[in-house]
């Protein structure tokens, strides 16, 4: 392994201990982005279910206000998204350089996106097992709990899966610009040092951890389809 590392990756065996750091710190943002832009994301595409016209708690005014605002930052391109929010990241966490601090964009770039891909799964739902709920007197809350998110919780992983395989290709963005992981890794030494194997090695390891992503939200979307 060692003589092949030398032969054919030379710039890789120098800085391997680099290349598990900048892994690592793609897998860091990836999670905790992805938990936090999750938790937000659901609550804001429930928002815009329920508020949408024919929705159970119609709400037109507030409709149009959120579908503008997922709109505008969905349209935004993330470089400029990380570059017009560096007041607020210095803000959150102090600063706005590093892998900690790629978060805050990483977060405000995901959130509408999964927010929109949450309300078009959840659109999916059969419309009788709704009125067959609120017949029942179920309230609202209990609609979305109970009906919403339980029926249409094969759409949810399968938006979800998505979402973190774009949220992948954000964190390289990221990088590229000081947020660390293996965009930095590619740009900063495979790209700016001409060091080819650097950004192919950069380029296979973001490739395995998306089909690693894709493969455990396709096993459970079959897993609760059945």
């Amino acid at each position: 392994m060692n003589t092949f590392m030398t032969t054919f990756l030379p710039n890789v065996s120098e800085i391997w201990d680099e290349v598990l750091l900048s892994t690592w710190e793609t897998l860091y943002m990836t999670l905790i982005a992805g938990l936090i832009a999750g938790g937000l994301g659901v609550i804001l595409g429930v928002i815009l279910l329920v508020t949408q016209d024919g929705g159970i708690l119609e709400n037109k005014h507030l409709y149009s206000i959120l579908d503008k605002l997922v709109n505008i930052f969905r349209s935004l391109p993330f470089i400029i998204l990380m570059a017009l929010i560096v007041p607020f990241t210095r803000f959150v966490v102090g600063t706005s350089i590093g892998t900690t601090a790629s978060i805050v964009p990483l977060v405000v770039a995901t959130v509408p996106f999964y927010a929109r891909q949450i309300q078009n799964a959840l659109v999916e739902v059969d419309p009788g097992v709704i009125e067959a709920a609120q017949s029942m007197g179920a309230s609202p809350w209990e609609i979305i709990f109970r009906v919403y998110l339980k029926e249409g919780l094969p759409g949810i992983i399968r938006v979800s899966s998505v979402t973190i395989i774009n949220l992948i290709g954000l964190t390289a963005m990221a990088g590229a610009i000081g947020g660390g992981g293996l965009g930095n890794l590619a740009i900063t030494r495979g790209y700016n040092r001409f060091q080819n194997d650097v950004t192919l090695v950069a380029t296979i390891i973001i490739l395995i951890i998306v089909f690693i992503s894709q493969a455990i939200g396709n096993a459970l979307v079959k897993k609760v389809s059945h």
